[in-house]
């Protein structure tokens, strides 16, 4: 219920320009409204009709004797006039014969008069404006014709009797879908720009596909390939200066090491003794940190490495095999089991790297006499591999920002570079898999699970992981 009342108080595009479109409407029947409201107040035509005066003035003077018949044809004379017109908007009628006066409409004020006969004059009374024209019959009849000139008077006459309102409210209906369709219409490159985008992973950095007929539009992309041009060559130079980096480093490093376990085994004093291993320990990091910025490297580069049929289950083998002397220096017992006949499309190296850094990391928090349990097992169209620790686990808050480069937990004593779970992730989401850290079900301890696609399996690859809590 909240996400729908999020989204229609949220800012939109579509709604933006429909308001903009019928704001447009609004405004130009208000301008129509107010032409009209001029061209009322200035409409002079009922004024300038001598013929139309020279016929009233001539009743007026057959019926000169007779004052009923007189009033009774002039009410006519009135109501024809008014025909087809708003009442208040429509003229009067005021006979005079000398200062005796024979008719006068409902509303004229008894002292509106003009001054020059045969002009049309403009007369104020009470704060509101009047047009009138007077004329002289030959028997001495003064017949003047008065017609609304105030504006205001005018504007809110046709507002009450719904001149405004009315048709525009019953025209909305029917505007609001032809201009809801022509806006869809119209951004229907715009939404294909928009999935395009979204589509893209973080490391395709293609121009796009998508080109555009539209001047506007055509801007807008060439803008953003420009951008991915510029991102796809600083992330080239960035992968390229580190690996280059780390690879002029192994040489020195593993020449420092060399002479640093020469010169141990020459040592007599004991302090010396500790200093030299405190070099061998620091060198021996160094080398880790380097081997993980080439594995990083290696993970994010696109295409590097051979995709091959790979079978998880005897890959899970070897590569404990080759973990078990770090597990047994540190007295952790590794527990595996591999459902077989599991197999993925990928790169074996890159897989090597998820497993050794996972495996690798379980067995340097485990404590001493800890087990790290190792799984594998098909869910779905999945393979599923879970590895868990009994160490101390990572705070529920930290379990995303783990994967950011050289970020490690505030609280860990164990010595790292934070580059373990970065480089797990790269090659998790270069599988089009997902991976997931999360708490043991009983006790301490963390468990990762990676979801990556079976070979040949025709799974979305961004299927959720859900975390169990």
């Amino acid at each position: 219920m909240m996400r729908r009342l999020r989204g229609i108080f949220e800012p939109s595009l579509m709604r933006r320009l429909m308001l903009a479109q019928l704001g447009l409407l609004a405004l130009l029947w208000g301008l129509l409204l107010g032409f009209v409201v001029y061209e009322s107040s200035t409409d002079d035509h009922d004024l300038r009709q001598d013929a139309l005066y020279d016929a009233v003035l001539i009743v007026a003077d057959q019926l000169a004797d007779r004052p009923a018949q007189l009033r009774e044809a002039f009410r006519y004379i009135e109501l024809a006039l008014s025909e087809n017109i708003e009442k208040s908007l429509a003229p009067r009628l005021v006979l005079e014969r000398g200062e005796l006066t024979l008719y006068r409409s409902a509303g004229v004020p008894a002292s509106l008069r003009t001054q020059r006969p045969d002009d049309i004059e403009t007369v104020t009374f009470d704060g509101k404006r009047w047009r009138a024209r007077a004329r002289i019959s030959p028997g001495g009849m003064r017949m003047t014709m008065i017609v609304p000139a105030d504006r205001m008077n005018i504007f809110v006459t046709l507002n009450s009797k719904g001149f405004y309102l009315l048709p525009l409210l019953i025209s909305i209906p029917f505007l609001a879908l032809p201009a809801w369709l022509s806006i869809r219409v119209a951004l229907r490159p715009w939404n294909a720009v928009a999935r395009e985008v979204g589509s893209r992973g973080p490391r395709d950095l293609a121009p796009l596909s998508f080109r555009p007929r539209h001047r506007e539009l055509r801007a807008m992309v060439d803008n953003i390939d420009a951008l991915m041009r510029r991102l796809h060559d600083a992330s080239t130079r960035e992968r390229a200066f580190i690996a280059d980096a780390a690879h002029e480093l192994r040489t020195p490093l593993a020449a420092m090491r060399v002479n640093v376990e020469a010169l141990q085994g020459q040592a007599v004093e004991p302090r010396q003794r500790e200093l030299l291993a405190g070099i061998v320990s620091g060198v021996t990091r160094a080398g880790r940190l380097v081997g993980q910025m080439l594995n990083l490297m290696r993970s994010d580069a696109a295409g590097t490495g051979h995709t091959e049929k790979v079978a998880l289950d005897a890959l899970l083998q070897d590569r404990m095999a080759a973990l078990s002397c770090l597990a047994d220096a540190r007295y952790v017992e590794l527990d595996l089991e591999a459902e077989p006949g599991l197999a993925v499309d990928g790169c074996r190296e890159t897989l090597t790297s998820l497993i050794d850094n996972l495996v690798d990391n379980a067995i340097k928090y485990s404590p001493q006499g800890g087990t790290v349990e190792v799984r594998l097992r098909r869910d779905g169209e999945c393979a599923m591999l879970t590895v868990c620790d009994e160490g101390p686990g990572i705070p529920l808050a930290l379990r995303e920002r783990v994967f950011d480069r050289f970020y490690r937990d505030p609280a860990q004593t164990q010595s790292g570079s934070g580059l373990g779970l970065a480089i797990a992730q790269a090659a998790v989401v270069r599988h089009e898999g997902r991976i997931v850290l999360e708490g043991r079900d009983a006790g301490s301890g963390l468990r990762a699970r990676v979801r990556l696609p079976l070979a040949g399996s025709t799974m979305v690859p961004s299927a959720a992981l859900a975390p169990s809590s």
